[in-house]
C-alpha cells in the first residue's frame, strides 16, 4: 500500500496514513503537469482553425486534442521520474508525486509508456501519420534532449530544450491539411522565442531552488540585470517574427493588429521588468512573475487571434 510521506527506502512514521484512491489518481493526473497540457493544447487547436481556414472537423479536433494530452502527459511523466531527485529538493516541486512517495518510479514509467504508445495510436489511426511521428519526436526531445542533456549542463537549457515545446503548432497544421508548410513554422519559431523569457521569469522566482540542486538555469549564473536584458532581447524578436504571419500566411487585418498590441504590451512589461532588475537582485522589486503572467495571456491571447482571423474573414 501507498502511503503520503513514506520515505524512499519505505519506512512508515506513525502519524503517516495510507494514500486514499483521490490521491493516488490525483497523483497520477499531476504527473501529466496539466498546467503546462492546457499551454500546449492552446498552440495546437487554434491552427487547426487556421488550417481550415475556419471551423475544422469536430473529430478530428477531439482525436488531435487526446492524443496530443496523451503525448505532452507522457513527457512530463518521464521528466518527473528522471528529475525526482531533484524534484525532492525544489520548494516549486517538492509536493509531486514522486517526492511525496505517492507513485513509484516504476509505476510512473509504465504509465509514461502507456500515454506515449496511445498518443502515438490515436494520432496515426484517427488523424495522420506525419501529425504522430512530430508527436514522437517533440516526446522524445524534450525527455532526452532537454531533461536528460541539457536542463543540468547548460545555461541553453531552456532555450533548446524549448524547442519541444513548439511541436504543437506543426501538429495542429499537419492534422489539419496532412503537411508542413511556412505558416506553422512561423508559429512554431513564435512559441520557440517566446519560451525564453517565459521560463527566465519563472526560473528568477525560483533561482535559490535550481542553485542549490545546481541546475544552471540562467538566472542562477548571472546576475538579474542581465537577465532583463536578454529577456527583453528574446520578446522583441518574438514580436517580430509574430507578424511575420501576416505576409506569409495572407492573414486579415485582425492578426497583425492583435499581434502588434498585444506585442506591444508585453514588450513595455519585459522592458518594465527588465529596469525594475538594474541594481538590485530583491525579488520582491524585480517581481519577475508579473511577467511570467503576462506572458501566458501573450500566448494565449496571440493563438485566439490566430483562431479568430479566418473567422473573421468570412
Amino acid at each position: 500500500m501507498t502511503y503520503v510521506g513514506q520515505s524512499a527506502s519505505g519506512v512508515q512514521h506513525p502519524d503517516v496514513s495510507p494514500a486514499t484512491l483521490k490521491d493516488v489518481v490525483l497523483a497520477y493526473v499531476g504527473l501529466t503537469k496539466p498546467r503546462v497540457i492546457e499551454l500546449l493544447l492552446l498552440t495546437t487547436v487554434p491552427v487547426m482553425f487556421f488550417a481550415a481556414r475556419g471551423v475544422p472537423d469536430l473529430g478530428l479536433v477531439v482525436a488531435t486534442v487526446v492524443g496530443g494530452t496523451f503525448s505532452a502527459g507522457s513527457a512530463s511523466v518521464f521528466n518527473c521520474v528522471y528529475d525526482r531527485d531533484i524534484d525532492e529538493q525544489m520548494r516549486r516541486t517538492r509536493r509531486r508525486a514522486l517526492p511525496r512517495h505517492i507513485v513509484s518510479p516504476n509505476s510512473a514509467l509504465v504509465f509514461g509508456f502507456a500515454l506515449g504508445i496511445a498518443s502515438t495510436v490515436i494520432l496515426a489511426v484517427w488523424v495522420n501519420p506525419l501529425s504522430a511521428v512530430l508527436s514522437v519526436a517533440a516526446n522524445a526531445f524534450y525527455v532526452l534532449g532537454y531533461t536528460m542533456l541539457l536542463k543540468r549542463r547548460t545555461t541553453q537549457n531552456i532555450v533548446w530544450g524549448g524547442l519541444a515545446g513548439c511541436f504543437p503548432a506543426l501538429i495542429g497544421w499537419t492534422a489539419v491539411t496532412g503537411e508542413l508548410s511556412w505558416v506553422p513554422v512561423v508559429l512554431f519559431a513564435v512559441v520557440f522565442f517566446w519560451t525564453p523569457p517565459h521560463t527566465w521569469a519563472l526560473a528568477l522566482r525560483y533561482r535559490e531552488d535550481y542553485a542549490n540542486v545546481n541546475v544552471p538555469m540562467l538566472p542562477v549564473v548571472v546576475p538579474a540585470h542581465v537577465v532583463g536584458v536578454r529577456i527583453v532581447l528574446y520578446s522583441w524578436v518574438m514580436v517580430g517574427v509574430s507578424l511575420l504571419l501576416w505576409p506569409v500566411a495572407g492573414t486579415g487585418v485582425f492578426y497583425p493588429v492583435a499581434a502588434a498590441v498585444l506585442g506591444g504590451v508585453f514588450l513595455l512589461e519585459a522592458h518594465r521588468m527588465s529596469a525594475r532588475a538594474r541594481g538590485t537582485e530583491d525579488l520582491a522589486v524585480i517581481a519577475p512573475m508579473r511577467l511570467f503572467h503576462s506572458s501566458n495571456l501573450y500566448l494565449s491571447l496571440l493563438f485566439v487571434a490566430v483562431a479568430l482571423d479566418p473567422l473573421l474573414q468570412r
